[in-house]
């Protein structure tokens, strides 16, 4: 029997060449490769006024995990500080934390839009210390940014955002905050590498930019030698190539960005119709929807019917994904230097969540044996409408 074609997980949306040359070429005109380059700074220019904030508020880096990190650093909070992160979400947020130094505090998530919100954050300080707060966009869902301004100013802990996929909804929304994006190629705003920081808070962004830069003091007013240490960085600059793609990427962002909304609306509804509604899916938070959608997670009734579903899709050589999976609490290296709060919202999520195939060049076809490959896995475990754990507290 002929094997079925590989459906793939995701693939990268990197622009087209004939949208790559021009940047490209300006990259060689120039001979500026890195270090802070004529394209680095009109990507940042581009991102300011995008967020309307001052371009010295802003700043890219090599990737969104050096980015954590660095803002963590340039918050210059004590070393050890305990920080509250959220137990579902990619590795990269509680290894930024380690390796600033710090602390990660594992809490739970909503039960429905799957963030760790200001009152699960509130729950969590009002019975142990806490240092600052690192929440994730997950999946790309954006925070209430005036939510975690109140929390701010009633606890005085600085809030981050890890908005990784969150590009084109996560804003600041008229708040104080910080925002730290992924530009990795299987995000909505690919540079197949690299980042950019937001932040409204004063001087956050230039510290982070010079530690980017090793720590080297460019500023000649600053009381110190040009070329001296002045903290002690790493090298993350983004460079001139990563630029010219996202700039190239920006040009076609809104248009893809509204075919992603388009395509993920479909997908949802091809597999309600086809299993008959009984999946979940993650709800809009506060601040709304996601807007550029670049993965497709189903939850399942139950770890038996998720289980059955991930089974059935191998079988048809369909490719899926455990998102976020095991939990942070359950990973053996980081269970011995991070503390675990209840989290059973977020363990509920680990038994039932699944990633389904997502990307741009999904034909009808492959969309199609993909719900009818779930809705009779979903058969023959018997799917059935299941309670799912309430929101946390």
């Amino acid at each position: 029997m002929q094997e079925l074609e590989r459906i793939p997980l995701l693939v990268p949306d990197i622009p087209a060449p004939q949208y790559l040359l021009p940047w490209l070429e300006k990259v060689h005109a120039t001979r500026h490769y890195s270090n802070f380059g004529p394209l680095v700074c009109e990507l940042e220019s581009r991102f300011a006024q995008q967020f309307g904030l001052p371009q010295a508020h802003i700043t890219t880096v090599a990737n969104a995990t050096l980015g954590l990190e660095l803002v963590l650093q340039a918050l210059a909070l004590a070393p050890g500080s305990r920080i509250l992160v959220p137990a579902f979400t990619f590795v990269a947020t509680a290894t930024a934390v380690l390796r600033a130094g710090h602390i990660p505090v594992l809490a739970d998530v909503d039960a429905h839009c799957w963030l760790l919100t200001p009152d699960i954050a509130r729950q969590a300080y009002s019975h142990q210390r806490l240092d600052a707060v690192l929440a994730v966009a997950t999946f790309g869902m954006p925070h209430d940014m005036q939510a975690w301004q109140l929390f701010e100013e009633e606890t005085g802990i600085p809030v981050v955002i890890d908005a990784a996929a969150a590009y084109g909804s996560q804003w600041l929304q008229g708040a104080q905050g910080t925002l730290v994006f992924s530009l990795h190629a299987t995000k909505s705003l690919p540079a197949i590498e690299g980042g950019v920081v937001v932040s409204s808070r004063p001087g956050l962004a230039a510290k982070v930019r010079q530690l980017s830069n090793f720590g080297i003091n460019l500023d000649a007013g600053s009381g110190l030698p040009l070329g001296t240490l002045s903290a002690t960085g790493t090298n993350a600059k983004m460079s001139e190539y990563h630029a010219a793609v996202c700039l190239a990427s920006l040009q076609i962002w809104e248009q893809r960005s509204l075919q992603r909304k388009a395509l993920h609306t479909d997908m949802v509804a091809e597999m309600d119709r086809a299993t008959g509604q009984q999946l979940r899916w993650q709800k809009p938070g506060a601040a709304g929807s996601i807007q550029a959608p670049a993965l497709l997670c189903a939850q399942f009734p139950d770890e038996v019917a998720r289980n059955q579903a991930e089974q059935g899709l191998a079988q048809a050589n369909i490719t899926t994904r455990r998102w976020y999976q095991p939990l942070l609490s359950d990973m053996a290296v980081l269970q011995q230097r991070c503390e675990t709060l209840a989290v059973p919202n977020a363990q509920q999520l680990s038994r039932t969540l699944l990633g389904l195939p997502f990307f741009m060049d999904i034909t009808p076809a492959q969309r199609a044996r993909v719900a009818e490959t779930v809705a009779r896995s979903a058969r023959r475990s018997g799917l059935r409408e299941a309670p799912l754990a309430t929101a946390a507290l």
